[in-house]
């Protein structure tokens, strides 16, 4: 297989239908880069920078077809303080470390881990995601720099021109999908604006796309460790937000596309980006969701779009900016707005009552933590060991043990479901050590021993066992509790009598 599958003629490409969709991402792409980087105190064209380096190297290189990558908020968020605490060179040079991070994680095949985040988080972070998304156009609504609200007249024709671009994004598609209905509708209100002379809030209202070619630039910062002690922090912090929105809409891309990505691919391509936009200007970035399902819905499944998206916003950069300044604010409002209602996953509405009662609190969790926080690197990472904590809870109850004494009087323990940390203290409950025969068989079938805390409860039952001169004896353990048992020997203190190097006895 070919390495760029746009190259890889075995994959049928509709062009015509992936250079629309890579327009489209581009119309959308440009005003949220150019808001995020305005946000963060950074020049307005670090933001569209970024969403030409992210975008064309992800595309080329990235882990799968149908990804878009930008000048996310999401990581230029974790940036914030260190440009108002140290300045843009320190931000530059810490990009360029979160890259590096990136690389090392994709070479050394730590994406895989992305598979521990359980289905609820899931859920929490896309309908979390979609709130935040819908959230953002809101506050296009507000006169630009200052926090009050559009009022009158101007109010009315945002929101007539919203809902017209609301209502050719639904009703579009219903006459033809040759051609996306996103990139219709701002046509057809930049058009109407246009040709009425229509007085509203242009993407020029936001900030100046007008530029040159990104810059080869070296950060000016004393190399030296505190300099490293100042990035490192934001660069770690960038590199897992990055990664962790990346590889959840690497799986939500996945999922929908009814393919399968390269996690570790996609970890290699973000880092290189991201070290490229510490030396040619760029504010840095990660995977876009709302702009990859904009992709998706599009009907893209190539690389080609996330390509012609990138060499679109280079190219309106350098020749197009008088023209993209025009484009009416509410049309690209209007489509991401059906960006967050179509990222939503309602689906969740229909199985809440079906769900586990704490699955839907870390759904709802994640999603919370998402919305106010804006920090979907912690609200996943909550999300995980809330669930891990929870299904600890759960596991530790499962641990059973059914007892017997034999024809020869040797009482028997049958252990059913998983020892561990959490099952230690039922697993103790479980014996007689004062009224038990003095043969006692522990039999491990229908168990496994699984960390420290379970050899340290095994351990402690048998030594209170020999305390008593009572025989303990290990049934069925597996080769690795074995081997686990072996390694605590220089850890603990064994105290099997009669079976000081707990062999297994076999029957």
């Amino acid at each position: 297989m070919s390495y760029l599958n746009l190259f890889d003629f075995k994959q049928k490409i509709n062009y015509k239908t992936e250079i629309l969709a890579g327009l489209t991402v581009a119309m959308t792409m440009i005003p949220e880069s150019l808001s995020f980087a305005i946000l963060a105190g950074f020049p307005p064209l670090a933001g569209l920078y970024a969403a030409f380096i992210m975008g064309l190297v992800t595309a080329v290189f990235g882990g799968r077809p149908g990804l878009v990558s930008g000048g996310a908020g999401a990581t230029v968020i974790v940036l914030i303080a260190l440009m108002k605490s140290n300045g843009i060179e320190y931000v530059f040079a810490a990009v360029a470390l979160a890259g590096v991070i990136q690389i090392l994680v994709g070479i050394f095949k730590f994406g895989k881990f992305i598979r521990l985040v359980p289905q609820p988080v899931m859920f929490g972070f896309v309908n979390g995601l979609a709130i935040v998304i819908f959230m953002s156009q809101i506050s296009q609504f507000k006169i630009q720099g200052t926090e009050t609200w559009l009022s009158g007249s101007a109010l009315y024709i945002m929101l007539g021109l919203v809902a017209l671009t609301i209502a050719i994004v639904i009703g579009f598609p219903k006459i033809t999908k040759a051609i996306p209905a996103s990139l219709v509708a701002i046509f057809v209100v930049f058009a109407i604006v246009a040709g009425f002379g229509i007085h509203t809030k242009t993407v020029s209202d936001i900030a100046s796309v007008a530029g040159g070619f990104p810059p080869f630039h070296i950060p000016k910062i004393p190399l030296n460790f505190e300099t490293l002690k100042i990035i490192f922090p934001y660069g770690l912090i960038m590199a897992s937000v990055g990664l962790t929105e990346g590889l959840l809409t690497l799986n939500l891309v996945d999922e929908i596309t009814g393919t399968k990505g390269n996690g570790n691919r996609e970890c290699i391509a973000q880092g290189s980006a991201n070290i490229l936009n510490g030396f040619f200007f760029g504010m840095g970035g990660c995977p876009m969701i709302a702009q990859t399902l904009v992709n998706l819905s599009a009907g893209s499944r190539a690389r080609l779009s996330g390509i012609v998206a990138a060499l679109t916003i280079l190219l309106i950069v350098l020749y197009g900016a008088p023209v993209i300044g025009k484009l009416p604010m509410a049309a690209l409002v209007g489509v991401m707005i059906m960006v967050a209602i179509g990222t939503f996953e309602w689906a969740s509405f229909k199985i809440i009552n079906k769900m586990p009662k704490h699955d839907i609190f870390v759904g709802i969790l994640v999603a919370a933590i998402t919305v106010l926080l804006h920090n979907l690197a912690l609200a996943v990472l909550i999300g995980v060991i809330v669930s891990a904590l929870v299904f600890a809870w759960e596991s530790a109850k499962r641990i059973r043990a059914k007892k017997y004494i034999d024809e020869n009087g040797i009482k028997h323990y049958e252990i059913f479901g998983p020892l561990f940390f959490g099952s230690t203290a039922a697993f103790a409950e479980k014996f007689d050590v004062t009224n038990d025969p003095e043969q006692i068989i522990i039999d491990f079938k229908e168990s496994r021993i699984n960390d420290m805390s379970a050899i340290d409860a095994v351990n402690k039952i048998t030594e209170r066992y020999a305390k008593l001169n009572k025989t303990v004896k290990l049934y069925h353990l597996s080769a690795d509790c074995r081997t686990l048992l072996q390694n605590a020997e220089e850890v603990i203190e064994v105290n099997i009598l009669e079976d000081p190097t707990y062999k297994v006895a076999n029957r």
